[in-house]
């Protein structure tokens, strides 16, 4: 068995129907909105 993983925006439609599987990730709160800075490691 042989997986593939593809991550990215906008993806074409015809990808979407060959996939699996598809996953769409939502930013609903964020630290940066209440001023911390990115941290090494986690965010870069």
């Amino acid at each position: 068995m042989q997986h593939v993983v593809i991550t990215g925006r906008a993806a074409h439609k015809a990808l979407y129907e060959a996939a699996d599987t598809v996953t769409e990730l939502a930013d609903t709160k964020h630290a940066f909105r209440a001023g911390v800075s990115a941290q090494k490691g986690v965010d870069l």
